[in-house]
């Protein structure tokens, strides 16, 4: 019992006797920290002074763990941009400097997660899982470290694979009026990228919450969120967080691409963007200029699309491919924005107001959307089919538009137009249903061949659908080689048009009808005999009518003054009255008259006997 107490005591004199020594070997620093205040606070920005050692784009902590980005950098103060909530700052609170840029989360932890951009969580999910953080303004790549476009990115979509295809590392740009499915094709996008070892980033910016909810749900309902990154910013959020989210989630891209993956993103859309830079740069007092514009619009855009690219083998050999939306006004291309992101752009897809309007979706111009890196960022058996494609349906839409005067059409003509509709026809597709590769080229290799061309167009809906559940009967081999660089042979060619040949037969009219459908299948009224030609009959009927008239009267009367034969004349003026009012007039007056007036008024056409 007596030796528990000593054993107790050693043991807390071992533990005094270290406490003790680590206090005299501890030595106090000092750390000096750079503190400033509040000047002003204003919408969205805040004036600060006292912080003379601060840099351009240095992250500045408020009160309320509020941060904020410096920039206006000026001698006697500087203009912060603040990133959350400001309805508590006033004037003369502190501020104090980090001593670092704006940084966000980076890494596989994302995946699946939605996030604003400074990496807060907006799903409810927990705290994010990630081991890295990177700047969200980083230089691009130089151009040593970049290879050529040469792998395809498919969307899913016939009318941009086979039209105006995007490459892996490519910039295409998405513009067009409000709700015209900009965003829908982005999202169709995302979509076809299941399965290809595609990951995928969506950025929000200023969107409204229930567009942003929609996109979340459609992404859930079709399994895509596991390769899917979301940054969002809504309508409702300070404009120093439309500003950066770009720029974070593009930095969340790089991180994957730098790992040597391939990444789509999507930026939804660069309108809010650049209006949210225009809010902050006017309430910084900074000189606008075209539209209230700064003078850097410009190179805010440019700096961020430049970081899209391919990488080269020895990085690692990923890719970036950068979808920027944008959103025109009355179909003006040639606006500043606009004009500003298809000179920075590879390319521009151009969705049109009157094909939305018309029923034709995807609403794609495609004689004013282009892909700069075009066939080489395409398959060969895309190649082999699209170039005489595009020509034709380019040829189609001119003829369309000369044959709406009314003018008379040869048979080339009328075949160029029914083959141009058919084309048409076969590039609508409906929302969320990407059409995979061997598929689209069946439908593409039976546009060219002509066998839709004596399908009618209300079957065409139904025929393609045949023969898109037919592409499944292409044998394992011929897939393959259409995922390949090789170029289509003609024994493969040979196999799909025939497999597609046997899809449409049912569809196909008889023989004996086929003229009367194609007649109807028009749609110029020349064509159809109905309106035009009857009218132009009649106005034959009209110059000839009058002649023949008088010359039955005459074979009907012997002479003129006989009163039995000018009776059946008001019957021949009523017929006339139903020809044409032209025809009547002229024989009105003699049904008034008097007989001697009628028999004044015979001889001065003469009648002249039948042959």
């Amino acid at each position: 019992m007596s030796k528990e107490p000593e054993s107790l005591q050693s043991v807390f004199d071992g533990v005094f006797d270290g406490i003790s020594q680590v206090r005299e070997a501890f030595a106090p620093q000092l750390t000096p920290r750079e503190v400033g205040t509040i000047t002003s606070v204003a919408t969205g920005i805040a004036k600060v002074s006292g912080l003379p050692g601060v840099g351009f784009d240095e992250l500045v902590t408020f009160p309320g763990d509020v941060l904020g980005i410096a920039f206006n950098v000026d001698e006697g103060e500087i203009g912060v941009v603040l990133l959350g909530e400001y309805w508590h700052l006033h004037a003369g609170d502190e501020v104090e400097r980090t001593g670092r840029v704006m940084d966000v989360a980076v890494g596989e932890g994302l995946l699946g997660r939605v996030i604003d951009p400074l990496g807060r969580p907006l799903d409810g999910k927990g705290p994010l899982v990630s081991s890295k953080r990177l700047p969200i303004e980083r230089p691009a790549p130089a151009i040593m470290d970049r290879a050529p476009v040469t792998v395809p990115l498919q969307t899913g979509l016939k009318v941009i694979d086979a039209l105006i295809p995007v490459g892996r590392g490519q910039r295409e740009l998405i513009l067009g009026d409000r709700q015209t499915g900009k965003t829908a094709i982005a999202i169709d996008a995302i979509f076809n990228q299941r399965g290809k070892d595609v990951l995928c980033v969506y950025c929000a910016i200023g969107q409204r919450a229930s567009a942003v909810a929609k996109v979340v749900a459609n992404l859930k309902e079709k399994d895509a969120m596991d390769y899917t990154v979301l940054v969002v910013t809504e309508g409702n959020d300070p404009p120093g967080l439309a500003y950066i989210a770009p720029y974070a989630a593009t930095s969340i891209a790089e991180h994957f691409m730098e790992a040597g993956r391939d990444v789509l993103i999507v930026y939804d859309d660069l309108t809010h963007h650049a209006r949210a830079y225009r809010e902050l740069s006017l309430l910084l007092r900074r000189p606008p200029g075209r539209e209230a514009f700064p003078g850097d619009i410009f190179y805010i855009h440019s700096r961020l699309l430049e970081r899209s690219t391919h990488l080269s083998k020895e990085l690692g050999g990923g890719s970036l491919t950068a979808l920027p939306i944008i959103e025109t006004e009355a179909q003006d291309i040639s606006a500043y924005i606009p004009t500003n992101l298809i000179s920075i752009t590879d390319g521009q897809i151009y969705l049109s107001p009157s094909l939305f309007e018309l029923g034709v979706l995807p609403a794609v111009d495609v004689g004013r959307s282009v892909s700069r890196v075009g066939g080489k960022a395409q398959r060969a058996a895309y190649r082999a089919v699209a170039g005489d494609l595009k020509l034709a349906y380019a040829q189609f839409e001119e003829l369309e538009t000369f044959s709406k005067f009314g003018a008379r059409l040869d048979e080339d003509t009328r075949k160029t137009i029914e083959h141009g509709r058919r084309i048409r026809a076969c590039l609508k597709q409906p929302e969320f249903a990407p059409v995979s590769v061997p598929a689209q080229i069946a439908v593409l290799l039976a546009l060219a061949a002509g066998l839709f061309d004596s399908v009618p167009l209300e079957k065409m809906k139904v025929a393609e659908q045949a023969l898109l559940e037919a592409a499944t009967d292409i044998p394992a081999d011929v897939r393959g080689r259409l995922d390949t660089a090789d170029k289509l042979s003609d024994e493969d060619r040979k196999a799909i048009v025939e497999i597609a040949r046997k899809a449409l037969e049912g569809f196909s009219p008889k023989p004996d009808s086929t003229p009367e459908q194609e007649q109807e299948s028009g749609d110029q009224p020349k064509l159809k005999g109905s309106t035009p030609e009857p009218e132009s009959e009649a106005k034959q009927k009209s110059s000839v009518h009058p002649a023949s008239e008088v010359k039955a009267g005459a074979s009907v009367e012997p002479k003129p003054g006989s009163k039995p034969e000018q009776k059946p004349e008001p019957k021949q003026n009523t017929e006339e009255r139903t020809h044409g009012k032209d025809q009547v007039e002229p024989k009105s007056n003699p049904e008034i008259k008097s007989d001697e007036d009628n028999a004044e008024a015979k001889p001065r056409t003469p009648p002249k006997e039948k042959p």
